[in-house]
This record gives structure tokens, C-alpha cells and sequence, in this order.
């Protein structure tokens, strides 16, 4: 079973194109929310990202895992596969 992905985004972001790069070169489907200059939609993704107002956010399976860097560190140390999996 695939782990249910969501990213928040803008549509012009260079870490959210990166972001979303890797989970597509992995073969992800992943909800996005695209939120250029929503701010009701992004005060909603800080209170799920426990404060974080930056983009990309990235949940898996409801978790919050940080932004691009975040998930490009996963990926690095070995650790996004499972995550992925799960």
C-alpha cells in the first residue's frame, strides 16, 4: 500500500518544483495545494506544519516532514523509500 502524500505549494516556487521533482522521479502520486497567496489556506498548512509558513510542506501519511530540504536529507540518508511505503 502507498503512503498518502500532500505538498503544499506555489505554482512558481523553485523548492516546490524541486520538491515535487523527487517524489515524481520516485513514481509518488501526491496531492497538491497549491496556495499562491492564499492566506487562509496558508495560515491552514501552518497549523498542520506547526508553525511553518515556508513552501513546500510535505506530509506523509499525515506526518509532517518539512520542506524540500527536509525530504531531499530523508532521501539522502535512505530513509524516504520507507517512509514511502508505509
Amino acid at each position: 500500500m502507498a503512503a498518502t502524500v500532500e505538498i503544499y505549494t506555489w505554482r512558481t516556487c523553485p523548492f516546490c518544483i524541486r520538491a515535487k521533482h523527487l517524489l515524481t522521479q520516485k513514481g509518488v502520486e501526491f496531492t497538491e495545494y497549491s496556495i499562491d497567496g492564499d492566506e487562509a489556506a496558508r495560515s491552514k498548512m501552518a497549523q498542520r506544519a506547526n508553525g511553518r509558513r515556508s513552501l513546500p510542506q510535505i506530509f506523509i501519511n499525515n506526518h509532517h516532514v518539512g520542506g524540500c530540504d527536509d525530504i531531499h536529507a530523508l532521501d539522502a540518508q535512505g530513509k524516504l523509500d520507507e517512509l514511502l511505503k508505509k
